[in-house]
């Protein structure tokens, strides 16, 4: 049995950091790349980050490039979404999504239709 379970969310100020992580059990980690959406109250899923596999491969949404930076270490099943000076605009569930074989995003494209597992999402408050 697959599971994606995600954590590190909470609630913090304008500016400040939180790191999130997922850790997967079920699956060859190796063989998945590895992402970030996220969904604000009353908005759609968007992208934010994805890795691929072998982590050489890495693409950021436009509204977080520059603040937050995700890894991976595949000795420890996990993924890593370091998030820095954070905005109230970034308040959302966050999610935490995985695709066999092919990468979950390419540039400003997320595959979105193309996830093979989700996790249940950490949820990230920016106050003001």
């Amino acid at each position: 049995q697959v599971q994606v379970v995600e954590s590190g969310g909470g609630l913090v100020q304008e500016g400040g950091s939180l790191t999130l992580s997922c850790t997967t059990s079920g699956l060859t980690f190796d063989d998945y790349s590895l992402g970030w959406f996220r969904q604000a109250p009353g908005k759609e899923r968007e992208g934010v980050s994805c890795i691929s596999r072998g982590g050489s491969a890495i693409s950021y949404a436009v509204a977080v490039k520059g603040r937050f930076t995700i890894s991976r270490d595949n000795a420890k099943n996990t993924v890593y979404l370091q998030m820095n000076n954070l905005k109230h605009e970034d308040t959302a569930m966050y999610y935490c999504a995985a695709r066999k074989r092919y990468d979950i995003c390419s540039g400003s494209a997320f595959y979105e239709n193309e996830v093979d597992y989700w996790g249940h999402g950490t949820q990230v408050t920016v106050s003001t």
